[in-house]
C-alpha cells in the first residue's frame, strides 16, 4: 500500500535537477487565459506579477496580455532576486536590504488589486513578503502559480519521481480541465460535514488520529480568485489561491487533536528514521517513538522550538486530476490530488490557529481513511464520497 512522504518546508527548496530534462512544450496562452479567468478581473483593477528572473519568462507576456483584455490595468513585473548567488554574498548586506525593499514595496503595492506569484517566486523574497503584509491587512489577493520549481511535486516512498514533462503535462491538465464548479461544490459539502463532528484519520500503519475543528475557518482551495472571494475571506491563505487547486485546509481545536500518527521511513534533520510514532495529547507531542533515527526526530523538534511538538493542520485533496497514479505512483502538487491527507506540524497562525513560531512541516498520507462523525470520506486514499 501507498503511506506517506514526509517534508520540512519552511527551508529554502532549490531548483529540483530534473529541470534538466526535456519539459512539455506548455501551452502558454491558454494557462495564462486560465489564470486570468480564475481571477475574474473587473475593469480598472490593477494587477500586478512577481516572478523569478529566470524561470518561466515565456508565460509573462500572454498574462499580460490577458490582464488588458479583461479591462484591467497591467502594472508589469517586479522580479525576485535570482537565487544563484548567495553563496558568494554577504548575508548581513541581503538582510539588511531585504528589511528597507520589504517596506518600499509595501507602499509601492498597497494600491494593487490582484497579484501573481510566478515559479521562483517565495514568500520570504521582499516583493511578496510585502504583498502578504498587505494581505494580512484585508488588502488585495493572490495567485500562487508554483508548478514545480517551487517544489511542489514529492516522491512516494521506494519510487522516483516521473520525468520532468510527465509533471508538467499532469499540472496542465489539472489547471485547464478541472470542473471547478464540481470542485467547489464537493469541498462545500465536506466542510459543512465538518463542523460539530470528530473527525477521525486512520492508516494501515497505524496512525489513529482524531480532532475537531469547531467554528474554526476552513480554506478551501477551489480555484475561485475572484475580488468577492478574497473580500469574504478570513485567514491569509484565503487571499491566497493555488493554481492548480484541490485542497481543503484547516487548522483543527488544538485542545481536542488526540492520538497517534505513524509514519513510514522518512527523514527527519536530513537524517532517516524508521518506524516513526507521535502521540498527541491536546494537540502536543507526548511522546516519540521510533525503531531508529529518533534523535534526529528530536533533534529537529528542539531546532524548531514549542512549534515543533504542535498539530499544524488538516488537509484534504480533492482534485482527481490530481490524484496520486495507480502506476509509477508519485504525489502531485502538494497533495492537492483526490483522497490525498495532510497532517501536519508547526505554525497553523495562517490558518487561524493559535501556534505560532514559524516552523512548519509537511506529511502527507496516500493510503488514509477519513471518516467524519460516522460517514467515510476517503477509504485507504480513495475518496468514496462525491
Amino acid at each position: 500500500m501507498r503511506t506517506v512522504l514526509i517534508l520540512l518546508a519552511w527551508l529554502w527548496v532549490g531548483v529540483p535537477s530534473v529541470v534538466a530534462q526535456e519539459r512539455l512544450n506548455l501551452d502558454w496562452p491558454a494557462l495564462a487565459q486560465k489564470i486570468v479567468e480564475r481571477m475574474a478581473l473587473e475593469p480598472g483593477e490593477k494587477v500586478l506579477l512577481v516572478a523569478h528572473p529566470d524561470m518561466f519568462r515565456e508565460i509573462v507576456p500572454h498574462l499580460r496580455y490577458e490582464v488588458m483584455k479583461a479591462g484591467a490595468v497591467d502594472l508589469g513585473v517586479i522580479d525576485v532576486l535570482a537565487s544563484a548567488p548567495f553563496e558568494s554574498w554577504n548575508p548581513q548586506v541581503l538582510q539588511r536590504a531585504a528589511g528597507s525593499s520589504r517596506e518600499a514595496y509595501r507602499t509601492m503595492f498597497r494600491d494593487v488589486d490582484a497579484a501573481v506569484m510566478l515559479p521562483g517566486a517565495r514568500p520570504f523574497h521582499p516583493p511578496y513578503a510585502a504583498m502578504q503584509d498587505l494581505l494580512r491587512e484585508g488588502r488585495g489577493r493572490t495567485v500562487h502559480f508554483h508548478w514545480l520549481e517551487n517544489g511542489s511535486a514529492f516522491p512516494i516512498p521506494g519510487q522516483p519521481l516521473p520525468p520532468l514533462h510527465v509533471i508538467d503535462a499532469t499540472y496542465q491538465k489539472a489547471l485547464l480541465n478541472t470542473d471547478y464548479k464540481a470542485l467547489a461544490r464537493i469541498q462545500q459539502r465536506f466542510e459543512e460535514s465538518l463542523r460539530g463532528e470528530e473527525i477521525r484519520v486512520t492508516t494501515s500503519l497505524g496512525t489513529d488520529l482524531r480532532f475537531r475543528i469547531g467554528s474554526r475557518p476552513v480554506n478551501r482551495q477551489d480555484g475561485d480568485a475572484s475580488r468577492a472571494r478574497a473580500e469574504n475571506g478570513i485567514t491569509l491563505i484565503d487571499r491566497e489561491i493555488e493554481l492548480p487547486e484541490g485542497a481543503l485546509r484547516v487548522a483543527p481545536l488544538e485542545e481536542t487533536v488526540e492520538g497517534t500518527i505513524a509514519f513510514p521511513p522518512s527523514q527527519w534533520d536530513s537524517r532517516p528514521v524508521v518506524g516513526l510514532r507521535l502521540r498527541f495529547v491536546e494537540g502536543r507531542v507526548v511522546d516519540i517513538s521510533a525503531d531508529s533515527g529518533l534523535t534526529a526526530v528530536e533533534a529537529e523538534m528542539n531546532g524548531a522550538g514549542p512549534a515543533g511538538r504542535r498539530f499544524r493542520e488538516f488537509a484534504l485533496g480533492f482534485n482527481e486530476e490530481l490524484a496520486v497514479p495507480d502506476r509509477n505512483p508519485w504525489i502531485p502538487y502538494y497533495g492537492y490530488g483526490a483522497g490525498v491527507v495532510r497532517l501536519s506540524l508547526g505554525d497553523n497562525s495562517e490558518l487561524g490557529g493559535t501556534v505560532t513560531g514559524g516552523y512548519f512541516r509537511w506529511n502527507f498520507f496516500t493510503d488514509a481513511t477519513v471518516t467524519v462523525g460516522d460517514q467515510v470520506w476517503v477509504r485507504d486514499g480513495k475518496l468514496v464520497m462525491r
